[in-house]
């Protein structure tokens, strides 16, 4: 089976050829996905956004910015390339305009991925299409843990009369038994909101939930330990390190670009003063290696709002952490010998 990686920028510049993410190769045939560990898929869907929109041409933007990313992650000692063979599947369909219709294509393009076998990495895209992505994630590997960032909780029960939006998505994957509110974490909410209720919305539905200023207040690595307890990575456990996937049950991990303060991602639907630094987030990720996330998405970057691309440069960058999470728990997997790779094999 091939393995699949970008070509050589000593002896292909950069700037040439087809702008995927990472200048990964484009295999969007779906009988080609099988050869790849993990994907990178598009969902332009913009059409639930409340305030600005322009995110469905997210995926186009964060991939124009990718071409600068280098194989080699020096704070985790990994070569992402070496650990995963991986692909640019293009982008999932939707209908602009039709919420309820593209959700159902997101949820069957995306679940054809998953049984393909590689771990997806989605780029949105405004914040509903994290629930069409989950109910494809949650009928292969049953209710996951949810490591979601940022400065919305999108835990409404509905707008307009009731309608989903991208301020909902989380309300229906708790009520939908998408994830395990038990295990899942909300990191970096702030700012205004309607009224009192709403800062209690997590511990309503059984979320934890880590404002900004609790993060910038303990710092990141305090931060990440904080998630990793509530997913239930304990250091007891981690000392383990047995590798195999019944030791941890399976996270899926959300990023809407609006963690970020808006001098560092302007451009974006619902900016929101006092957020994160590009540090601060990047340092947040690193300290989650290890951990067995099964899906990623990246949402609500739209470059119509965004000067000098600063924000899908950011956003390119966020998505190769996450690239170097999966690479690592590929290393741990191997690491860890034949037992775990059999009984992966077997699950």
């Amino acid at each position: 089976m091939p393995h699949h990686r970008p070509a050589d920028a000593m002896t292909y510049p950069r700037f040439q050829g087809i702008r995927t993410f990472m200048r990964l190769p484009h295999l969007a045939d779906p009988g080609r996905w099988p050869e790849a560990d993990l994907a990178v898929a598009g969902v332009p869907f913009d059409s639930s956004g409340t305030y600005r929109v322009g995110a469905r041409f997210g995926p186009s933007g964060i991939r124009q910015e990718s071409m600068l990313l280098r194989p080699y992650h020096p704070e985790l000692a990994i070569d992402v390339h070496e650990h995963l063979s991986m692909i640019d599947a293009g982008d999932l369909p939707v209908t602009p305009g039709y919420l309820p219709e593209s959700h159902a294509q997101i949820e069957e393009a995306a679940g054809r991925l998953l049984d393909a076998g590689p771990v997806p990495l989605f780029l949105g895209g405004d914040h509903s299409v994290s629930l069409p992505l989950l109910r494809a994630v949650a009928k292969r590997h049953g209710p996951v843990g949810l490591v979601h960032l940022d400065a919305h909780g999108d835990l409404w029960p509905g707008y307009f009369g009731g309608k989903d939006t991208h301020g909902t998505p989380f309300r229906r994957a708790v009520e939908e038994g998408l994830i395990d509110p038990g295990r899942s974490v909300q990191v970096g909410l702030r700012g205004p909101v309607y009224g009192p209720e709403d800062v209690g919305l997590p511990a309503e539905l059984g979320l934890l939930a880590i404002s900004m200023d609790e993060w910038h207040e303990d710092g990141s690595d305090r931060t990440a330990e904080r998630i990793r307890r509530r997913v239930g990575a304990t250091p007891e456990r981690s000392k383990r390190q047995s590798g195999t996937r019944d030791d941890l049950a399976p996270l899926y991990l959300s990023f809407d670009i609006d963690v970020f303060d808006p001098v560092y991602a302007p451009g974006t639907g619902t900016p929101e003063v006092g957020g994160a630094t590009g540090r601060q987030a990047l340092r947040l990720l690193r300290r989650l290696a290890g951990l067995p996330f099964v899906g990623f998405d990246l949402v609500e970057v739209m470059p119509g709002y965004d000067s000098g691309a600063v924000t899908q440069l950011l956003a390119a960058n966020v998505a190769y952490e996450m690239i170097a999470l999966a690479a690592v728990a590929v290393r741990d997997r191997h690491a860890a010998g034949p037992e775990a790779l059999r009984h992966e094999a077997a699950s």
